[in-house]
């Protein structure tokens, strides 16, 4: 069901339209976002937000899924906006979660990230729960996600851990790329 927003943009001689800012702000559209653009049988015009992570459900839930088997991980995938696959955590609770601007931030420097030795890193998922270690997702230059591992109380992230969470994000990202 379309939602009216009582805008109006006229289409330039280009075909372009801008989505008004407030809109973006709303649905956390940033420049260079990709969206999909469909059309509805009364003549609609519907853009929605694209997420390539979102696109490879089953790779990410199986990295979740292994990540827990074999190491006793609780992990998370996610794009740019939710909680796509989880394991070692409450599902119904986790999955769709929003991430939070904090957790966007991180993900914005491109870097591998630990959460500081005794301190709770950003939160994510159930209550109570936290990021450990962090690795972005980045296919062809974009960051289009995270693997996270995740932790119910602050504890030091060995190198097992950090090493397995980093070569998750990257093989993601190569996947993605393929």
């Amino acid at each position: 069901m379309m939602k009216a927003t009582g805008i109006v943009r006229r289409i330039d001689d280009l075909g372009r339209v801008v989505i008004p800012k407030e809109i973006r702000r709303t649905m956390r559209i940033r420049e260079g976002d990709p969206l999909e653009i469909y059309t509805d049988r009364e003549g609609g015009v519907i853009f929605k937000k694209y997420s390539p992570v979102g696109e490879m459900p089953e790779e990410a839930q199986g990295w979740c899924d292994t990540l827990q088997k074999s190491c006793g991980m609780a992990a998370a995938v996610f794009d740019r906006d939710e909680v796509i696959a989880c394991a070692g955590v409450p599902k119904a609770k986790t999955m769709e979660q929003k991430i939070t601007p904090e957790l966007d931030a991180l993900l914005e420097k491109r870097a591998f990230y630990t959460a500081p030795a005794g301190k709770p890193g950003i939160p994510l998922g159930p209550e109570g729960y936290s990021v450990a270690a962090l690795m972005p997702i980045i296919s062809e230059g974009d960051v289009i996600g995270g693997v996270a591992s995740l932790t119910p109380a602050p504890r030091e992230v060995g190198e097992p851990e950090s090493s397995l969470i980093r070569t998750a994000g990257i093989y993601l990202g190569r996947h993605m790329e393929s």
